[in-house]
């Protein structure tokens, strides 16, 4: 077949196979699901004006968060992404649990919520930053001896 060996058209059609392979693992989706909404049976056993905010870790567990200020209410998020291939990843739903309490921790409201009641709002891990990223430990004791008082260190 056209003047090639045998054994060089069987390397090239492995190639060609492999190739093949590669192009399509690489058009794979991704699904991740990440956080905990608790099921509707046991959100029925919150009961407004009679639980609170013990029972309500006991009845269904930790929230994913809660409410910084003046003991704020409690908030159960769970988000399911999929990404295919070189694609962007996608929020395909993302449900949210919102328990709200009273000046007594004693539960006010129970609302669900969902991607389609608003937008998606990026769920961000922010860190402070150290300063120290961009630089080197020797940098970083070098920086230091400049900072040395010898007559602190005679006292």
């Amino acid at each position: 077949m056209f003047g090639y060996p045998r054994g060089r058209i069987a390397v090239l059609r492995s190639l060609a196979a492999a190739a093949i392979l590669l192009v399509v693992a690489s058009c794979s989706q991704d699904t991740r699901k990440h956080g905990y909404v608790p099921p509707p049976e046991d959100l029925a056993q919150i009961k407004v004006g009679v639980s609170t905010r013990d029972t309500v870790i006991e009845t269904i567990g930790a929230p994913s968060s809660s409410g910084i200020l003046n003991e704020g209410g409690f908030y159960y998020v769970a988000t399911h992404t999929r990404k295919y291939g070189a694609r962007a990843q996608r929020i395909v739903s993302r449900d949210l649990v919102a328990i709200s309490f009273d000046s007594r921790g004693v539960v006010s409201g129970v609302q669900r919520f969902s991607l389609e009641d608003g937008r998606a709002v990026p769920i961000e891990r922010r860190v402070t930053d150290t300063g120290a990223d961009n630089q080197t430990f020797l940098r970083q004791l070098v920086g230091n001896l400049s900072n040395f008082n010898p007559g602190l260190a005679t006292q």
